[in-house]
């Protein structure tokens, strides 16, 4: 008598996964129903689904959208941090760099915005906001501090890539507003470096302000904020009160370009041409003083 194993009938066969032929797949696709290997399968609300029909769902869900048109940014504010670290690692480096290399290359000064003395560096206007001072570690300490209040407010709100746009305008608008407000510099003169992120600091709480009272929302305190700190400005010696004005307006124009545009399909485009008139107008500033302060032929 013969006991031997019967045949598998065709319906028994092993499901395999499309993806990765060779290998078993017991657990099926809870949207397509096809068969996931362990490393095709993605956790949802209810059971798996397969890494295809996954991606197709990134594909055609639309992107959540803040109020100001941005791409919603979601979670941790990245933006705001990496902000806070690109401006503590520059930090570190003042201190190891010998020579005083960092300060001496990227500190703004007004002649460093004219041609005319023989160092147009106008880059400066910008990589000094992520300098500061050595002398006083509350420098860089209290302008992180609110960075990072600003940051997780506004960032959500505005997106990701319109807050980077602002914040950097307004590191931009303090160092003019700083070459504006300065007596000219004089051939001879001792230069004198300025550093720090108050007057993109300061764009962020002029940006606050516009968003603020957008949204109809009571900005009695940011007005508080806003005439505390000014005055500190005006009676700490050393304080480039000139950056915290010319950051402020910068970042309430700009804001206000994010904010005050009509919503619709081409919200992004217009909102991007007024940033760029932002900045020609900082551009326009810089040279106009420049050619109001030549020195004579």
């Amino acid at each position: 008598m013969s006991y031997g194993i019967p045949a598998a009938e065709p319906s028994a066969e092993i499901p395999v996964c499309p993806r990765h032929p060779d290998r078993p797949a017991y657990v099926r696709c809870q949207r397509c129903g096809r068969p996931a290997c362990p490393d095709c399968q993605r956790a949802a609300a209810v059971g798996f689904q397969c890494v295809d029909c996954v991606n197709e769902t990134k594909r055609t869900t639309p992107t959540a959208r803040s109020v100001y048109g941005g791409a919603a940014a979601l979670g941790k504010p990245l933006a705001t941090f990496g902000i806070i670290a690109a401006c503590v690692l520059v930090y570190v480096l003042q201190w190891i760099v010998p020579n005083d290399g960092i300060y001496q290359n990227f500190a703004f000064a007004t002649p460093y915005a004219n041609p005319a003395y023989g160092a147009f560096e106008p880059w400066r206007m910008l990589t000094s906001a992520f300098l500061h001072s050595q002398g006083f570690i509350l420098h860089i300490v209290l302008n992180m501090y609110m960075l990072w209040m600003f940051g997780q407010a506004l960032e959500p709100l505005l997106g990701r890539v319109r807050f980077l746009a602002l914040y950097l305008l307004s590191a931009v608008g303090g160092s003019v507003g700083y070459l504006l407000l300065t007596p000219a510099y004089a051939p001879g003169q001792e230069v004198s470096g300025v550093v720090g992120a108050s007057g993109a600091i300061f764009g962020l709480f002029g940006a606050m302000l516009v968003v603020q009272r957008h949204r109809g929302g009571d900005t009695r305190q940011l007005w508080v904020l806003i005439a505390i700190n000014g005055v500190i400005g005006f009676v700490i010696p050393q304080i480039a009160w000139q950056a915290h004005l010319g950051g402020l307006i910068t970042g309430a124009l700009s804001a206000a370009v994010i904010a005050y545009v009509p919503r619709g399909r081409r919200q992004g485009l217009l909102q991007a041409a007024g940033l760029a008139v932002v900045l020609c107008l900082l551009i326009a500033a810089t040279a106009v003083h420049a050619a109001a302060t030549a020195l004579p032929a």
